[in-house]
């Protein structure tokens, strides 16, 4: 789009990796900030297999230069796309820390750590 809109072929690839960083981010902030696992699990489907997809067809093409077998082609493709699945996951994944699922507090008295609690009541 920004090519069409004469920005050249510069201002399209500058638009296209400023667009990849900030989708990148926000998609690293969705699965720090979300607290279910089958939210988090969602949100990374969404980015994996679109980037699984894409890497299933570059290695499919570029294994048409070396590999004259079509099956070997089909093994090396599905190959390329656990990794590429894969690598996106990692990276997604990388900076989000998970945070454990706590019940909310009602107030009263603070929480004690449980050795405390137990060695002065006992």
């Amino acid at each position: 789009m920004a090519f069409n809109s004469g920005a050249g072929i510069v201002g399209a690839l500058l638009v296209g990796t400023v667009c990849a960083v900030l989708t990148l981010a926000a998609g690293q902030l969705a699965i720090t900030l979300s607290r279910h696992v089958a939210l988090r699990l969602a949100i990374a489907a969404v980015f994996v297999v679109p980037a699984a997809v894409a890497g299933y067809h570059v290695v499919f093409a570029l294994s048409q230069i070396g590999a004259p077998s079509l099956a070997w082609r089909e093994v090396f493709a599905w190959l390329g796309a656990v990794c590429i699945g894969s690598s996106t996951f990692t990276r997604l994944t990388l900076i989000s820390k998970t945070r454990p699922i706590e019940p909310e507090r009602t107030g009263g008295e603070p929480s004690r750590p449980v050795l405390t609690a137990a060695a002065n009541e006992g």
